[in-house]
């Protein structure tokens, strides 16, 4: 239903100003530590308005999804918490104090829940229609639910298990299931962050769809500044257990009043980034929430701090001719300050002069094929994962491969690793060495009982470095890369994310391989740890002269740090050029709608058409013909191979309207 923008829910003596659903009050969280404590909320008052989305931004660690769980009711149970203070209450029910039969009667009625993975959310063993029927009491009722979510084939859909579906499907199953109650409130934690970007708006206009017709209100947590703006009436930025700025998500995201949220949007990987530029990047870590700063939590990290901010913790306050609330001290004077935007000159990657020519390629890829055989339905299908790939990748240069999850990048790279077997065609290193690899998920490619300097050592001991220097080698690394010595002597799971991340960099450049294989390595990570290590990957490769195949369905990521862009669907590469001009000027209509559906701040993300086919049953000719807007009558029939797009050498496209102009 249409409804107004709502004003900027502010406290007057503690009460809300306007009608909300949801309050948290001075909300104090603790968790339990072996050593210490850890202060993950400390102090938080936040509202959320009747039929509003509320978006809760900032780094991980900063106390996002504990606030979450205590607007749902969940801290304390399953969760070992040393205190609980404040107040959480929604809709009048105190979901800290209120025994567990309240508060659970009121989540099945008026509460709903949307969780990062769908896939531990769901029970694997169960039908997608008998984990609807629990909440929706009836099977018409949860067909009518997939429907409204946009599930194709819901009657169907609902006799499969989890696994049979795609991910966007089943983030869609998990958002049917909290609204099949009447929601006043959804807490969405993360929902887009493992999506493609054409799924993510998917999922990003569902959300704003099912907001205006069924009137509940959304808080969603997330660390991507461009979900936020694409989606929330407000923005609250959380930054070590404390509510650094709110206010309406225009003003916030784009005149901040707080040093870290205008930190935060520096660091922003857009698709108008200056390329061979390093990314502006946040100094420092976090605050240990063990032992938190006694002034402003973000003051070791702000360049505007006055000796002041290190003694006095602010609070929320107005500030003079703008909307929103900020906590700190110097807001009204550095409103200028913060709208200069900041650029860095280091030298980040080559240049396109700077790269060989005439030089034999450092990884060679000539007709790949790769099929998995998969049973199901008491029969064995085969799944063709790559058709026929052809890739050059030239000394130093970093070669972009992008496309939605079941397109075949992952594949490409454990194939050019060595890690699967091909069943056809070639792969050639120069001087036969093998390739690095660095995965999305680095704390579960470091082997968690060894220290951190071990691991990388080992790295060295396979490359017959002599025992006498492999101590000194294991700390440059770590030191190339942006780590402290004594991380050496760390477990992996003592580590954050962004350093776990760097560990896998320095264990795989330890010594400098000819080709280094990232796959979706800033994926999951927040901005500023994103830019951090896109910096750290161009900037090793400038230095160690390594070539670079970098895997990401983000295409921003991928034209700021590439030279060249390879754009994958089922299996086969549809278009590749110059990383620019690919992100300027796409000739494959998949291309474009990627480039559309990238979250901005000033702009809307268009929704792809369509679902990715299943490869298990791919479609006839042209493979992206039934999701193609510019689709014609040959399309079903004839596939298209790679042409040169008009008059320039390096760019091709697998599409019949590129070979009709070339005609």
């Amino acid at each position: 239903m249409p409804r107004e923008s709502p004003d900027l829910l502010e406290l007057e003596g503690g009460r809300p100003s306007v009608e909300g659903v949801g309050w948290l009050r001075d909300l104090e969280v603790v968790y339990p530590s072996r050593t210490a404590d850890l202060r993950a909320v400390r102090g938080v008052t936040l509202g959320v308005g009747r039929g509003e989305i509320l978006a809760l931004v900032g780094e991980s660690g900063s106390g996002k999804s504990s606030v979450a769980l205590a607007l749902l009711g969940l801290l304390g149970e399953g969760r070992t918490v040393a205190k609980l203070d404040g107040d959480a209450s929604v809709l009048g029910v105190d979901m800290l104090g209120e025994p567990n039969d309240e508060r659970r009667r009121l989540r099945r009625r008026r509460l709903g829940a949307v969780f990062q993975d769908p896939t531990t959310s769901l029970n694997p063993t169960m039908t997608i229609g008998r984990q609807l029927i629990e909440v929706a009491g009836t099977p018409e009722r949860a067909g009518e639910l997939l429907e409204w979510v946009g599930v194709p084939e819901a009657k169907l859909r609902l006799k499969s298990y989890p696994h049979e579906l795609s991910g966007g499907q089943r983030q869609r199953v998990m958002i049917a299931m909290a609204i099949a109650g009447d929601p006043a409130l959804v807490v969405a934690d993360e929902p887009t962050t493992a999506l493609d970007v054409t799924v993510q708006a998917q999922i990003l206009q569902l959300i704003r769809r099912l907001r205006d017709e069924l009137g509940c209100a959304f808080l969603v947590v997330t660390h991507d500044l461009g979900v936020a703006a694409q989606i929330a009436d407000r923005v609250a930025v959380c930054y070590a257990g404390r509510i650094l700025e709110t206010g309406p998500a225009v003003d916030v995201l784009t005149r901040p009043t707080h040093p870290y949220t205008a930190a935060l949007l520096r660091s922003r990987i857009t698709l108008r980034s200056e390329r061979l530029r390093a990314l502006t990047t946040l100094p420092g870590e976090p605050p240990d929430p063990r032992t938190p700063p006694p002034g402003c939590p973000f003051a070791p990290r702000c360049e505007h701090r006055v000796d002041r901010c290190t003694s006095v913790l602010p609070d929320l306050a107005e500030v003079p001719a703008r909307p929103q609330l900020s906590a700190c001290i110097r807001a009204s004077e550095l409103i200028d300050v913060l709208a200069t935007p900041k650029r860095r000159d280091d030298p980040l990657g080559v240049a396109p002069e700077e790269l060989a020519a005439d030089v034999p390629p450092a990884l060679r890829i000539r007709d790949l094929h790769k099929e998995f055989k998969v049973r199901g339905m008491g029969r064995r299908t085969v799944l063709k994962a790559l058709h026929g790939i052809d890739l050059e990748v030239s000394p130093r240069e970093c070669v972009a491969l992008v496309g939605e999850s079941g397109c075949g990048k992952s594949t490409l790279l454990r194939v050019a690793a060595g890690l699967i077997d091909a069943d056809g065609g070639s792969v050639e290193i120069a001087g036969n060495e093998r390739p690095q690899m660095v995965f999305q998920d680095a704390g579960a490619s470091l082997t968690p009982w060894l220290d951190v300097g071990e691991q990388i050592m080992e790295r060295l001991r396979s490359a017959d470095v002599p025992r006498r220097e492999l101590d000194a080698r294991m700390r440059e690394a770590l030191e190339r890369v942006g780590l402290a010595p004594d991380v050496a002597d760390a477990k992996p799971h003592h580590l954050s994310g962004g350093q776990q991340q760097r560990v896998a960099i320095a264990r795989a450049i330890v010594v400098p391989p000819p080709v280094l294989l990232c796959d979706e390595p800033t994926s999951s990570l927040d901005v500023s740890l994103a830019a951090t290590v896109l910096n750290l990957i161009g900037k090793l490769r400038r230095e160690l002269g390594m070539a670079v195949v970098f895997v990401t369905h983000d295409l921003a990521a991928a034209r700021f740090i590439a030279d060249r862009i390879a754009v994958m669907y089922l299996g086969r590469i549809v278009e590749s050029g110059p990383a620019e001009e690919v992100a300027s000027n796409p000739a494959h209509p998949y291309t474009r709608a990627l480039i559309a559906a990238v979250p901005d701040l000033d702009r809307e993300p268009a929704r792809a058409r369509g679902e990715v086919p299943s490869p298990l049953n791919p479609p006839s000719g042209c493979p992206y013909h039934p999701r193609c807007a510019s689709a014609v009558a040959a399309c079903p029939t004839y596939d298209p191979e790679l042409r040169q797009v008009g008059a320039a050498a390096d760019r091709q496209a697998a599409c019949i309207h590129v070979e009709e102009t070339a005609r």
